[in-house]
């Protein structure tokens, strides 16, 4: 059986770990590889899968934020400077919500 975005409950797009990394900007598939690798060494130890999945569905995310990439590099940016303890401009959630029209 083959995955599918609608049978992981996700976002659209590639599911498959060959598929999102071709998927990735250039610059983020070396921790990708880094991160699955580490997560298929623990589900071959523990025999589950939870955490493979897991990343993967976080990948996809990545994959899906990056079809922009101008607004995924000021989000990479802006996660940056807040690991930094750096402020960062924000606004309400409700603000986000009506400006998207959500």
């Amino acid at each position: 059986m083959t995955a599918t975005a609608e049978s992981w409950g996700e976002l659209p797009g590639p599911v498959a770990p060959s598929a999102i990394r071709a998927a990735l900007p250039p610059q983020e598939a070396g921790e990708f590889d880094r991160e699955y690798r580490r997560a298929m060494a623990e589900a071959t130890e523990s025999l589950d899968l939870t955490g493979v999945l897991t990343m993967l569905r976080r990948w996809q995310r990545v994959v899906w934020s990056a079809q922009d990439p101008q607004s995924h590099r000021r989000m990479l940016d802006h996660a940056d400077r807040l690991s930094r303890g750096q402020d960062v401009p924000t606004e309400p959630w409700e603000t986000t919500k009506a400006r998207l029209c959500l």
